[in-house]
């Protein structure tokens, strides 16, 4: 259930993250950097790899964002 003030976010799956943010080169790419604890935050729904894996677009999002230099080397 959604708390009070929340907005809903998509859940996609790592093969959508791939085509929707070219980045990620693929999903093993993805994979590996979730392996590394380098990559955005997902959803597991099981333990071991019988879990699914999910990510809500705005922890892409916010993962992305965390890592846009500006223009002179500046962070965002």
């Amino acid at each position: 259930m959604l708390s009070a003030g929340r907005v809903t976010d998509d859940v996609l799956t790592p093969a959508a993250v791939c085509l929707q943010y070219p980045i990620f080169r693929n999903r093993q790419a993805l994979a590996d950097l979730r392996y590394r604890g380098a990559g955005p935050a997902y959803i597991k729904t099981a333990e071991g790899r019988a879990g699914r894996v999910y990510y809500r677009r705005s922890a892409i999002e916010a993962w992305l964002d965390e890592r846009t230099v500006q223009a002179g080397g500046a962070a965002a």
